[in-house]
């Protein structure tokens, strides 16, 4: 099994992985689910097909950011499940800081610029 170096984990999370991340952090979901929230929290503005989604959590899967359960009892048994593993969830949430981190940049340049 691949696991995350510290290279990978400092290095910025591509748009279809940091959305998979990003729709798991609310729970457990199968691929399906996973395109559409993506969808959502993206305001629509990315659209990821089939081949993008399922590679992405393979690779997912790989670097153990991500891992398959079970899915609800009485659910579809075709579909296979996700959940965020530990280094899921912190490649999330340093995403999210990164994120974070260049938008107070951005408001401090424009402020600067702004004064001119």
């Amino acid at each position: 099994m691949e696991r995350v170096t510290k290279e990978q984990a400092d290095s910025p999370l591509a748009p279809a992985a940091f959305l998979i991340l990003f729709a798991l952090a609310a729970g457990d979901k199968h691929g399906y689910a996973i395109m559409q929230e993506a969808r959502k929290l993206s305001d629509d503005t990315f659209q990821m097909g089939p081949a993008t989604l399922y590679t992405t959590i393979q690779r997912l899967l790989d670097s153990d950011r991500i891992r398959e359960v079970p899915g609800p009892e009485h659910g579809d048994s075709r579909r296979k499940y996700y959940r965020l593993t530990g280094a899921g969830k912190s490649a999330l949430h340093a995403e999210l800081a990164r994120m974070e981190a260049m938008v107070k940049k951005s408001k401090a340049m424009r402020l600067r610029l702004a004064e001119s």
